[in-house]
């Protein structure tokens, strides 16, 4: 009898505990539905967009040719329109230039300034290194030759060097065109009707006779050997740059000369333009 007391006293806080065990199932339970619904609602596929492949094609090619185009005006320098390779002619000329093999290129420059420094440096004449030359390779190939049969090895074997004649024809051809083309531009400029070309050639002519006074024939040749070695592959590395400045430089250059040709040439007296007959 005195335990009924505590049983019944007991039996509120079992309830109670219960009701708050319960209330926390059901809390979670909730939030588990609730999570269920937001991962349902995660896993809902999304609609599709609709396919844009058709769109996307037109636009690149669109881009493409706006692309192509804008680089066909890109400024270029001397106005030329063809790659650097083909300006320089193509082929193995244009490719020992632009260092398409560098073992090449670097043989025939070393092999420049080799004979520079043979013949200006120290002193060296074409004629007598000609000779000692021809000397030295006659030498060997005759004691060779003659030494083959006492030491039981074959005798040198000596190539039939013949320069065909289409070779030099071409040549004389390309040199006699070449020479008539000058001598008619010289003869169109003596005549004054082209002031522009005139002033060009004019500074062209004074450039060279000022190099010319710094150096001799030689030399001068080196140079220009060396800068077609250096200038046409880092003018091909950098060409975008190059062409940016070079078309801000010939801008006002066209300024200049237009402000030059309103002041001065335009009072010039040019002589009479007459009809070429044919």
């Amino acid at each position: 009898m005195a335990e009924q007391p505590h049983a019944e006293g007991a039996s509120p806080k079992s309830e109670t505990l219960m009701e708050k065990i319960a209330d926390k199932l059901h809390v979670g339970g909730g939030d588990s539905s609730s999570s269920s619904s937001d991962s349902d609602n995660d896993e809902r596929p999304l609609p599709s967009a609709p396919p844009a492949a058709a769109e996307v094609k037109p636009s690149s090619d669109s881009a493409a040719a706006a692309a192509a185009e804008a680089k066909a005006k890109v400024f270029r320098l001397f106005g030329r329109e063809q790659p650097i390779h083909r300006v320089l002619g193509g082929g193995k000329p244009a490719d020992v230039f632009l260092w398409r093999n560098r073992n090449i290129s670097a043989g025939v420059l070393g092999g420049a300034t080799a004979t520079w420094i043979l013949f200006e440096l120290l002193g060296y004449h074409l004629l007598t290194f000609v000779c000692h030359g021809l000397i030295f390779s006659l030498g060997v190939l005759f004691l060779w030759s003659n030494a083959s049969s006492f030491i039981n090895k074959s005798p040198p074997r000596i190539p039939e060097v013949i320069i065909p004649e289409d070779l030099v024809v071409n040549i004389a051809l390309s040199t006699r065109y070449e020479i008539n083309r000058a001598f008619a531009n010289l003869r169109q400029i003596a005549l004054g009707r082209d002031i522009k070309k005139f002033l060009m050639v004019i500074a062209g002519l004074w450039l060279l006779s000022v190099i010319g006074s710094c150096c001799n024939f030689l030399t001068l040749v080196y140079i220009v050997f060396v800068v077609l070695h250096t200038v046409p592959v880092l003018y091909e590395k950098y060409e975008d740059h190059i062409d940016s400045y070079g078309e801000k430089g010939w801008v006002e250059v066209k300024k200049q000369y237009a402000v030059f040709n309103a002041k001065v040439l335009s009072k010039v007296p040019r002589g009479p333009a007459k009809d070429k007959k044919y």
